[in-house]
């Protein structure tokens, strides 16, 4: 399992302490695999992207416009955190339904 954060990031913290045997991976010095992003965004669509974000809140209109992928192969941190894949399946988030997914 792994999972991309940040390791600023209290959510990504918190996923780290409760999962174990699970690689984490720092989005803002490694970036996201693109075959990863490609996947990710296909599994969760548009939700990936997290639009109150500094980040997004920082970006120009036209920026904003630009292909989702793109914005987050540039700008890793526009991801909403943390994710988290097995390999076939992807999580977002650390909310309550995540939990019990990844905690059975």
């Amino acid at each position: 399992m792994t999972l991309y954060g940040l390791k600023t990031c209290d959510t990504c913290r918190k996923a780290l302490k409760s999962l174990d045997k699970v690689e984490f991976r720092d989005i803002r010095s490694d970036g996201i695999p693109p075959d990863v992003l490609k996947s990710a965004y296909a599994a969760l669509g548009d939700e990936l992207v997290n639009r109150r974000s500094t980040t997004w809140r920082g970006l120009s209109h036209d920026a904003r416009a630009a292909d989702p992928l793109t914005l987050l192969a540039e700008h890793p941190t526009l991801m909403k955190r943390p994710l988290i894949t097995d390999g076939t399946r992807f999580f977002l988030g650390w909310g309550k339904d995540v939990q019990a997914d990844l905690m059975r």
